[in-house]
């Protein structure tokens, strides 16, 4: 089979618009589940780990959005010093994170910000640490659907010039760099890693290139967090991200850019 073959490369018409729509999606759900009608808070967290939402919950501090219609997953808000945030746990994947990203932003969401637990791909520094995903190497299935071939998926450059200087005095270290996009955690080989490594990739994760390459085909503001936890378990004792399972760290890095873009959208 060659490569105009392959399913995942074909048939793609990337100026056509979509048959399927977030916002019919939604109305629907929104009729049967009895919803009522409402937005999501302006800046939404996707928790892959879902540590964000169960730290929330415990120090009952994450409240129910009653406006998301969502057939699959729940919404909660909460204030941090003086934003109010959306976060929804257990987004893990890149089609999954789309298909969530697709319905926050039909739904009131202005900024998204992804913060996902990454594998460490070259070694720099102990884990834990963070990453400020610059590109993305698409090595998934949801970005092709969305813009037609290439290596990576980037970052927005303007949101990367608010952003990249940002972290300078944030710890733990927040490091600008390349991560890998897999669907199959499970089958990083050796040479997978290697090959990784030999291109400058600070880590692996699930999420980033698709949630780029949606951002850019739909012109919406997205931002990818690799949080640096492991080495895919090939050590004993790993998989550690710190007090609260790093979540008051993830919550400080968060707020930390959205204040950035805050100040940025609003010329402050």
């Amino acid at each position: 089979m060659s490569l105009t073959e392959v399913p995942l490369l074909t048939r793609k018409q990337y100026s056509s618009p979509s048959a399927f729509l977030p916002d019919n999606l939604l109305r629907e759900a929104r009729r049967q589940k009895s919803v009522p009608e409402g937005r999501v808070p302006s800046i939404c967290i996707l928790d892959p780990d879902g540590d964000l939402v169960t730290y929330l919950r415990t120090l009952e501090r994450g409240r129910p959005c009653r406006s998301w219609p969502c057939y699959h997953t729940d919404l909660y808000e909460f204030e941090h010093e003086g934003q109010l945030y959306g976060t929804i746990g257990c987004a893990v994947g890149g089609s999954f994170a789309v298909l969530l990203a697709e319905q926050l932003f039909v739904s009131g969401c202005e900024l998204l910000i992804s913060i996902t637990s990454a594998g460490q791909i070259t070694t720099h520094w102990d884990p834990p640490y963070f990453v400020l995903i610059e590109s993305a190497l698409r090595d998934e299935g949801t970005s092709y659907h969305y813009l037609p071939p290439s290596r990576y998926a980037h970052l927005n450059q303007s949101i990367r010039e608010v952003l990249v200087n940002a972290f300078d005095h944030f710890s733990p270290r927040v490091e600008t760099g390349r991560v890998w996009t897999t669907d199959a955690p499970y089958r990083e080989t050796e040479y997978a890693i290697g090959e990784a490594r030999n291109e400058g990739i600070l880590a692996v994760e699930m999420e980033a290139a698709s949630l780029y390459a949606f951002a850019e085909a739909k012109k919406k503001p997205v931002v990818c967090f690799a949080h640096v936890t492991n080495q895919m378990g090939r050590i004993q004792g790993d998989f550690e991200k710190g007090g609260d399972n790093g979540c008051a760290d993830s919550l400080r890095l968060v707020h930390h850019a959205a204040c950035a873009w805050n100040e940025a959208s609003t010329g402050e």
